[in-house]
């Protein structure tokens, strides 16, 4: 997929980039598949705001997407490529040999009128939903699940890709895109290949228009805030704020815990993807 750039006709043109969408064969979505998507602009169900910066857009429709792959055993034809507004990569419409239609993440390579299956007695090419028990070694995989069933969790965004490194029991030791090895069951499901539109992190948006037909309002430093409009705001010149970043209402901005309080995972990951020892950050 190639990325598009026009002549300078303005200052916001001059910056901006867009994709090709080459790989996009349908325009259409399948009426079927599609599921009405409620706006909420960063509130809760109180009316609140609890994440600034957000509203407004361009009104979608929720494509559903299959992550589970669940029809083990049963082929199905790629109809068509098609943009999904929701997500960074492409999604692809498939036919089963019962009728049925299905959305799935179109991964790189893949096109119209290809076969594709999901089970325990498939080959390891692209587009085919294996557990990784049977994958090859060295082989790169995405839309992996974190449990056996669940669906998949993990490497969905455009141009990612995990790589399957090795095997200890019952679980697998994967390679992910930030760079972190982490051990999953090898009861759990990935699709074989790396998911498409690569060149999705390339494209510029050049101007705040286009930031506001995704969704995304202006973000104003609290540092250039007055100090009745944030705690940060004030002083003489460019100050850094005086005190240590926090929200509009005074809530520190940084260093609290982000986890949730249950079992924690660490014990299935390897490697992280970066370690914070005495003020160094080590790899």
């Amino acid at each position: 997929m190639a990325i598009k750039k026009y002549k300078p006709t303005s200052a916001g043109r001059r910056n901006s980039s867009v994709n090709e969408y080459s790989e996009v064969t349908k325009s259409k979505p399948e009426k079927s598949l599609l599921k009405p998507l409620k706006k909420r602009g960063g509130r809760n169900h109180s009316g609140k705001i609890t994440c600034r910066h957000r509203g407004g857009g361009h009104k979608r429709m929720y494509r559903v997407i299959d992550f589970k792959r669940g029809k083990d055993g049963m082929s199905a034809e790629v109809i068509g490529i098609e943009y999904d507004p929701n997500r960074s990569c492409n999604i692809a419409l498939v036919q089963y040999e019962d009728g049925e239609k299905r959305y799935i993440l179109a991964p790189v390579g893949i096109k119209t009128g290809q076969k594709i299956i999901s089970g325990e007695k498939c080959e390891p090419r692209v587009g085919n939903c294996m557990l990784l028990s049977n994958i090859p070694l060295g082989m790169e995989v995405h839309n992996i699940e974190m449990r056996p069933g669940q669906g998949g969790k993990m490497v969905r965004t455009a141009g990612a890709s995990a790589r399957l490194s090795g095997r200890d029991g019952k679980y697998a030791h994967l390679i992910l895109p930030s760079g972190e090895t982490r051990m999953i069951n090898i009861a759990c499901r990935a699709t074989i290949g790396q998911v498409g539109n690569t060149e999705h992190q390339g494209v510029r948006l050049g101007k705040a228009g286009r930031k506001r037909h995704l969704g995304r309002r202006p973000h104003v430093r609290g540092t250039a805030m007055n100090p009745v409009d944030h705690p940060m705001g004030g002083g003489e010149g460019r100050r850094h704020g005086g005190r240590q970043p926090c929200s509009p209402t005074g809530k520190l901005s940084k260093g609290g815990k982000t986890r949730r309080k249950k079992k924690p995972s660490n014990k299935l990951i390897l490697r992280r993807r970066r370690n914070v020892r005495h003020g160094q950050l080590t790899l």
